[in-house]
């Protein structure tokens, strides 16, 4: 249906997922600076918006008894404070994969200007927990994601 409102979603430019975000109130502490743990929210929605984008359905992955990722790694380093009202981008690049894990490379801009950076591996696993292979169409996209194949 055209016309109707959407959420916001993020667009590929090239190999790079990129999700504009904006800075609320509810995202600060009391000094108006992004709170740290925000900008981990703000990566997962890149990294969910991304997967979705590049054709994985983890929805019908998970409900169909397939397994979720879940995050076993991850290394942020922040740079710089985001502030309220500060218009942001969450840049996400596949940079690794193996059949039971995918490395993303992500990083929060304003403009030109990053805020943080994270490298962040997320591995397939069954409902108990144990690791699962990746469909392999999941790795197929991956891999033409790394190889600069969009």
């Amino acid at each position: 249906m055209t016309g109707v409102d959407q959420p916001t979603e993020g667009r590929f430019a090239g190999v790079e997922h990129r999700l504009p975000l904006r800075v609320y109130f509810e995202d600060t502490d009391l000094s108006g600076v992004v709170y740290h743990a925000n900008y981990l929210r703000y990566m997962e929605r890149a990294r969910s918006d991304m997967l979705r984008l590049a054709g994985i359905d983890q929805r019908a992955t998970f409900e169909g008894g397939g397994g979720a990722y879940a995050i076993t790694d991850l290394h942020i380093r922040y740079r710089a404070p985001a502030r309220l009202d500060d218009a942001l981008i969450v840049a996400s690049r596949v940079t690794a994969t193996t059949p039971a894990r995918v490395v993303i490379h992500q990083t929060v801009r304003r403009e030109q200007e990053v805020l943080a950076e994270a490298v962040v591996t997320a591995a397939l696993v069954a409902g108990n927990g144990r690791p699962l292979r990746q469909p392999a169409a999941w790795t197929d996209i991956f891999r033409r994601l790394i190889e600069g194949q969009e």
